[in-house]
């Protein structure tokens, strides 16, 4: 009896394993339309040994003719001493002791084709792991790659610092998968898989039609025609050939070649290329700066940011489209940032734990953090009274306790930081040839392109900030004031500027209508929603601001215009419908590419009973949208249906880190009545406002300067 038991069981396990690594990957590609399949890169070429050799000659060259000529430079003759250096520097010796120190494993493993991650865990299958609190652990590689969040773009666990418009932690308790793969943003204007390997037809105004290559996956560390959807399910795994096109050389190669990024398309679809040279990998080692900036510059500094490396190789064929408006412009660079001019490179700051990498514990997006409760701060280096030679070094330190240190030593982003950006009403770019959204108003000032709000280290489902004064009034109320309002008349002016040149193109366009949109997108909302967003912000927000210690930080502002599913609209704004980059690039026709977007099989499942129980339900709570998700799909019959052009209804808030200078503002840049500081905005009282207008110090100092 207890044999036949276990026969069972045993059989039952046969068919679970059997399902889940053979029924379960087809079910799958069939319910989400995804492709996998063995995936080839043409830079994989196999060399000789004397190929192998000339190669490692020409990686080397540069180091060893430096090596020679610093021990010959005592030798006054110019040919004897160019003589010397090209004896010494093609010994043994001098090719044997070299920086790139895999070129010896190579030679010695007889390695001399690189294949991805199956060349890379010859040796790497597990590796050991260093934690904050001292310990160590060792982790299968790729495990720990696939499950990070450079790989999966989401993570379903607990730790944001992200709170829901309904007042709950985002996954405190009920986990669904968050982050860059199921979130459409203003910026790109499109969802991850809508918008992951696309190629356009340009046709700049110099030359003939040329293929272009888009879409996120170009930042992306797996090499798929989509991004890691299995990642997203509650069950199931990459499949062992998507786990094979993960790029390791992007971030561990000190020569990729960002050339090699480009959409390639075959019989399965569309992905983007990576470089799998041997050049590439015998130059592996830690990631730096610029394997980071890579990818990072882009929504830092921005594309067309002059010390943006990445930029200036796009591609050796289908190069990549450039966008104008930055992210953040604020870059990460010698010229533009102290550390990075002290030699400082990203993991100093972001210390990662395997291939983990901390984002910080503060932070107002929704992005997904792999390492949520560790800390990336200023002040861990230069703890809470950095300022020790500075005669008022006693006032300066005692601003940390209400300012970051950002506030301060971020005086301005780059002029091209994009501030509204309108994805309705495209306009043609020669340069490019091609149609893209119009930028409405850039500006790098303060003020203007970023303000200063309280955080106390949350944000909102929408990256807004939370913080309050400590006086914990209500009379601070951003959603309602400060993210919601622009009131500068140069500004105005210039959105009015935008709206009467889009006329132009846009009969349909009324100017004055589409100026106060922009400026006052709470003037969308109907009085009842407008009511409902009041009392929200009242009775679940609040209790968030209030929470811990608040201080002062800089937010780059960001809007968009952008098609919502009205039938799932809440106080904070409607879901927002991406665009399919193709048509929009090419044709400008913003409602045919919307069309075709949601037509993809992820979004049409979106739209269906298992995801609105699985996942949609709780999303639009998170989204302000207590009622749940509604499933009635917005195209009917080849028309857009419930489906209106909006502004979100507030200005996303995005945190500025980098970019940093080492003098910092001066005392009467805020302390004045015509101050970069609104103190009244911050909830501060009238009385309050006067004295910190008027500081006796700030006086005293101004008369001495002007004596």
């Amino acid at each position: 009896m207890i044999n036949g038991k276990l026969i069972i069981i045993f059989i039952v396990l046969i068919l679970i394993v059997f399902f889940y690594k053979f029924l379960y990957p087809v079910l799958f590609e069939s319910y989400t339309g995804v492709v996998n399949v063995e995936l080839s890169y043409d830079s994989s070429q196999k060399l000789s040994d004397t190929e192998f050799e000339a190669l490692v000659r020409e990686l080397t060259y540069q180091a060893r003719y430096e090596k020679a000529a610093k021990i010959v430079a005592d030798e006054e003759n110019d040919f004897s001493r160019q003589l010397k250096i090209n004896m010494l520097m093609n010994t043994p010796s001098f090719l044997r002791q070299t920086a790139f120190k895999h070129i010896k494993y190579f030679r010695e493993a007889a390695i001399r084709q690189y294949e991805g991650p199956k060349t890379c865990l010859q040796c790497h299958k597990t590796i050991k792991v260093h934690h904050a609190d001292g310990t160590s652990s060792t982790v299968n590689t790729l495990d720990d790659i696939v499950n990070s969040v450079h790989f999966k773009f989401q993570s379903s666990s607990s730790g944001f610092s992200t709170y829901g418009y309904d007042g709950r932690q985002v996954n405190q308790g009920r986990a669904i998968p968050v982050g860059k793969i199921n979130r459409a943003c203003g910026i790109p204007g499109s969802f991850s898989w809508t918008g992951w390997a696309e190629l356009i037809k340009s046709k700049p105004f110099h030359g003939d039609v040329e293929i272009r290559s888009e879409g996120c996956g170009q930042c992306h560390i797996g090499g798929n025609y989509h991004p890691a959807t299995e990642k997203m399910m509650p069950v199931g795994d990459v499949p062992f050939d998507t786990k094979q096109g993960i790029d390791c050389l992007i971030c561990h190669a000190a020569k990729y070649d960002m050339n090699q990024r480009y959409v390639i398309e075959d019989a399965y679809g569309r992905r983007w290329n990576q470089d799998r040279s041997m050049k590439a990998a015998l130059s592996v080692g830690r990631a730096t700066d610029k394997n980071c900036l890579n990818c990072h510059q882009h929504n830092m500094g921005g594309d067309a940011y002059r010390h943006n490396m990445a930029a200036k190789s796009l591609g050796h064929k289908n190069r990549r489209l450039l966008h104008k408006g930055a992210k953040r412009g604020n870059p990460f660079s010698p010229e533009d940032d102290v550390h990075a001019a002290a030699g400082l490179i990203c993991t100093d700051c972001h210390v990662p734990e395997g291939h983990k990498i901390p984002r910080g514990r503060l932070g107002v997006d929704l992005v997904a953090n792999d390492l949520p409760d560790k800390t990336v701060s200023c002040e861990t280096c230069h703890t809470t009274t950095p300022h020790t030679r500075s005669k008022d070094q006693a006032i300066l330190n005692g601003h940390i306790a209400r300012l970051a240190c950002e506030t301060c030593h971020i005086t301005h982003l780059q002029d091209n930081n994009v501030v509204l950006r309108d994805w309705v009403h495209p306009t043609w770019n020669e340069e490019e040839g091609v149609y893209m959204p119009t930028d409405i108003y850039l500006s790098g000032e303060v003020g203007k392109g970023f303000i200063y709000l309280w955080l106390n280290g949350n944000g909102t489902f929408l990256a807004n900030a939370l913080g309050n004064n400590s006086n914990q009034s209500d009379a601070y109320n951003p959603l309602m004031q400060q993210m919601v309002i622009i009131d500068k008349p140069e500004i105005i002016a210039a959105v009015r500027a935008k709206a009467i040149e889009l006329k132009k193109i846009y009969a349909d366009i009324d100017v004055e209508k589409y100026v106060e949109a922009a400026i006052k997108p709470l003037t969308q909302l109907s009085p009842a929603m407008l009511e409902k967003r009041r009392q929200m912000i009242q009775d679940k927000l609040r209790p968030i601001m209030n929470q811990g210690k608040s201080r002062i930080y800089p937010f780059k502002l960001f809007n968009a215009m952008m098609y919502e599913d009205m039938g799932n609209q809440g106080p904070f704004g409607a879901m927002i419908l991406p665009f399919d980059y193709p048509t929009y690039y090419e044709t400008g026709n913003a409602i045919e590419s919307v069309k075709i977007a949601i037509q993809n099989p992820i979004v049409k499942r979106m739209y269906e009973t298992p995801f609105k129980l699985y996942m949609m339900d709780e999303f639009m709570s998170y989204f302000g949208v207590l009622e749940g998700w509604k499933t009635d799909y917005p195209l009917v019959d080849g028309k857009l249906v419930n489906v209106e052009p909006h502004w979100m209804r507030q200005m996303g808030t995005l945190m500025i880190n980098h970019g940093i200078e080492k003098t910092g503002r001066q005392c009467d840049e805020c302390h004045t009545t015509d101050g970069i500081m609104d103190f009244d905005l911050l909830g501060y009282s009238a009385e309050r406002v006067y004295e910190l207008e008027h500081l006796p110090e700030v006086s005293t100092r101004r008369g001495a300067s002007e004596r």
